[in-house]
């Protein structure tokens, strides 16, 4: 038995729990952001505020279908929105449920088009200390470490 096949072994039922805690930690983020007005949506929209101030930036959440998978020019503006995150330590997640993600954020988002990133920003000038927000932190984190620079996460139903 190799160290892959020990390791995978070991982890399958922990990064289930790890990836649903984190699909939970990013639906209340996302709750708590809109309510505090803190979300941009939309690809151009997000790489306006990413240019403009990416230190405001905390998080950025990433989003396409089975049928985007195939759209060349999305593909391309989520490698540059990757790119762009990982320069500035911007955690970033990989969602690919775009109507469980509309309808969580719902209407002030606008239509699922529009939804293919989302930004959190910081409020006020202060830090933005929730905890739903530490727990997709550290989760980037330990993912970085075994080398999954954006990992996929599931929204709960």
């Amino acid at each position: 038995m190799t160290l892959e096949e020990t390791r995978g072994q070991d982890t399958v039922p922990e990064s289930t729990a790890r990836m649903q805690g984190a699909g939970k930690a990013l639906h209340e983020l996302l709750l708590s952001a809109q309510r505090q007005g803190c979300l941009t949506a939309g690809v151009y929209e997000s790489a306006k505020v990413l240019n403009v101030d990416p230190d405001n930036v905390t998080f950025c959440v990433l989003a396409a279908d089975a049928e985007d998978e195939g759209d060349v020019a999305l593909q391309i503006h989520f490698t540059l929105i990757q790119a762009f995150c990982c320069e500035n330590h911007i955690d970033i997640v990989r969602v690919g449920d775009l109507q469980r993600l509309a309808a969580i954020v719902g209407g002030e988002a606008g239509a699922p088009g529009d939804l293919h990133c989302i930004l959190i920003s910081n409020p006020h000038e202060d830090a933005w200390k929730d905890p739903a927000l530490e727990k997709l932190s550290l989760f980037c984190e330990e993912s970085r470490g075994v080398n999954d620079w954006v990992p996929s996460v599931t929204l709960p139903e």
